[in-house]
């Protein structure tokens, strides 16, 4: 008997030699106190997560790591659930065997998060790979690696630069298998096509943590256009590439299996997909065909109106909500900023259009061109509030993001750029501006969103959507009171936004002190009780407003500047073209362009 416990004993440890954990982390990042920011239920899970992890379970359904390995895939999006070191370290020992902690999608905000939660991996002995944009777009536009990146390579976490498929991520995995990690594998100059690779999924339980049951994934990587403020240019590449419908279906039918059928497309401008019109005729026969409930979110950019029938096959398609890269309204600031690919006297007609199919449309708008100033931003938010008949719009400052053009020329200029990248959301000055100074700028930030998002405003947008039989006006106030409560109320940008923040004392950022207990939890408590009472006050104003608007007879007679047709002479009467810099030099040009088109079909 002793023999055969010894011989069960054996045959235990051995099982535990081979086995293989691969962790993914997708990491949040601080907020201004040094707290990560994280909630009950955040907005979107990541794409990034989703797609290591469908990579993973191909690379372990394959074998990737030889007969008799077996690998152990651990998921966790930081945004929705805690993640403790300590714990995952604590499971990989009791199981045995070798790990590899890997860091999803890392951007630049979250690049020291990342780093704080590598360093206590690493003082267990586990490996840390790190991957995402900050580190492919470093690599992709500067000569030198900056200061952040050699200290952590320094202390021994590995990079990842490029993207995963065709085989990328089983090599890391092999390489941590046999204790073998390269300091870097950079494959930035070799970008993999996208058909038929395995499909992005994560588990349900991921997906129960979010906001409305979203998922999301990509269809497409690349873009075209060169605009200087951008990273996915310079990260994804310049030219497309895409997955095919028999890819999409595959997709979604995996996640309606389990009981998901909401979806964001994290495709920077789905518009430039060359297969948009294959893809949205398999959304529509899933519908439409075979009765799966499924909606979508997508980007697209300003022009997509003129592809024929682009915005009625989407809207058939699912598509319910379109953010769309609006940036500004002055052709002098796109300019600048190298977008040119849009087109100011596009955005009435290209915004009624979704308009008119239903769609809820989100916007972009970048504050602090070179040639902004507080006046002129707020004017251009009062013009677009009168002439344009967009219903949500999000304020970003205007960021120079490790990886695009504008940080590049930064650092070759050795220009002041804020050193703490946690900063980098795109809701921090991170830089200095031409015009504006300091508090000018993040006086022009604050009170873009408070002029937009006014009780009269959101009346306007609620009537607009009343008066539209497909208008929902339901979903355009919880959309508007989701973007203007995070940023008035939680200090967070909506994008980041989510229910019931969560907060643990512990988890503070390092070089901040720890809060003691009482303090913390008193605090806490107040701050979660003080935020609640906000959120019903404001609720309180605008519901009877909502249901005034609702209730009301003659709804569908209303109307106004915005959503009313397009008249031949609107560019004469519109403060959008004779108010904004450039605006009428726009129009000349735009008038010019479509006489020589006329001339030219007459005489052919």
């Amino acid at each position: 008997m002793p023999e055969v416990k010894e011989k069960v004993v054996e045959q235990k440890e051995a099982a535990k030699a081979n086995v293989f954990h691969f962790v993914m982390i997708k990491p949040t990042h601080y907020d201004d106190d040094g707290y990560p920011i994280q909630w009950l239920r955040s907005a979107i899970p990541s794409n990034t997560l989703a797609t290591l992890n469908g990579l993973a379970v191909a690379a372990q359904n394959a074998g990737a790591l030889g007969p008799g390995v077996e690998m152990r895939l651990h998921t966790y999006d930081e945004t929705n659930r805690r993640i403790r070191p300590d714990r995952i370290i604590k499971e990989i020992k009791s199981d045995g065997g070798r790990a590899l902690i890997g860091m999803v999608g890392v951007q630049s905000n979250q690049f020291s998060r990342a780093v704080d939660l590598a360093r206590v991996f690493l003082a267990h002995d586990l490996p840390v790979c790190i991957g995402g944009f900050h580190v492919s777009g470093c690599l992709a536009m500067l000569d030198d690696m900056p200061s952040e990146m050699v200290e952590a390579q320094g202390m021994g976490i590995s990079f990842f630069a490029g993207e995963a498929e065709n085989g990328r991520l089983d090599q890391v995995l092999r390489d941590a298998w046999n204790d073998e990690l390269k300091p870097i594998y950079n494959f930035m100059n070799d970008l993999p096509g996208l058909e038929n690779q395995p499909t992005p999924i994560l588990p349900s339980r991921h997906i129960g943590r979010t906001a409305g049951a979203h998922t999301s994934f990509d269809l497409g990587r690349g873009c075209p256009y060169q605009c200087s403020f951008c990273t996915i240019i310079n990260v994804q590449g310049r030219k497309s590439r895409y997955r095919s419908a028999d890819d999409l279906e595959a997709i979604i039918r995996e996640n309606y299996a389990q009981g998901i059928n909401r979806f964001f497309i994290t495709d920077d401008n789905f518009a430039r997909n060359k297969a948009w019109e294959s893809m949205f005729d398999r959304m529509i026969e899933l519908r439409e065909r075979d009765g799966l409930d499924i909606k979508f979110i997508i980007q697209v950019d300003t022009l997509c109106h003129k592809i024929d029938r682009f915005i009625e096959k989407a809207t058939r398609a699912g598509v319910n909500r379109v953010f769309i890269g609006l940036e500004n309204i002055n052709p002098d600031n796109l300019l600048a900023a190298k977008k040119r690919q849009n087109k100011i006297t596009e955005y009435r007609d290209m915004l009624q259009q979704w308009r008119a199919h239903g769609a809820t449309t989100y916007a972009g708008y970048i504050i602090g061109f070179p040639g902004d100033t507080k006046e002129s931003i707020l004017r251009d938010v009062e013009i677009i509030k009168r002439e344009l008949p967009l219903d949500l719009l999000e304020f970003f400052y205007l960021t120079p993001l490790p990886g695009s053009e504008d940080h590049k020329n930064l650092v070759v200029e050795g220009k002041w750029m804020d050193p703490d990248l946690n900063k980098y959301d795109l809701n921090h000055r991170v830089s200095k501006h031409s015009k504006m100074s300091d508090e000018e700028w993040d006086e022009a930030y604050r009170a873009a969103w408070n002029a937009y998002y006014t009780p009269e405003h959101m009346k306007t947008i609620l009537k607009r959507a009343a008066a539209h039989k497909r208008g929902r006006p339901g979903n355009k106030l919880f959309l508007m009171c989701w973007f203007y409560f995070m940023l008035r109320f939680e200090g967070i940008h909506p994008l980041e936004g989510g229910y019931f923040r969560l907060k643990y004392r512990q988890d503070r950022r390092p070089e901040m002190p720890r809060q003691n207990a009482l303090g913390f939890y008193l605090g806490y408590g107040a701050d979660i009780i003080r935020k609640h009472v906000q959120y019903g006050v404001a609720l309180a104003q605008i519901l009877p407003v909502y249901w005034q608007v609702k209730k009301s007879k003659d709804r569908y007679d209303y109307s106004d500047l915005a959503i009313s047709p397009i008249g031949n002479n609107e560019t004469a009467m519109l403060d959008m073209f004779n108010q904004t810099r450039g605006g009428t030099g726009e129009v000349e040009k735009q008038r010019r362009q479509k006489a020589l088109i006329e001339r030219t079909r007459a005489e052919s």
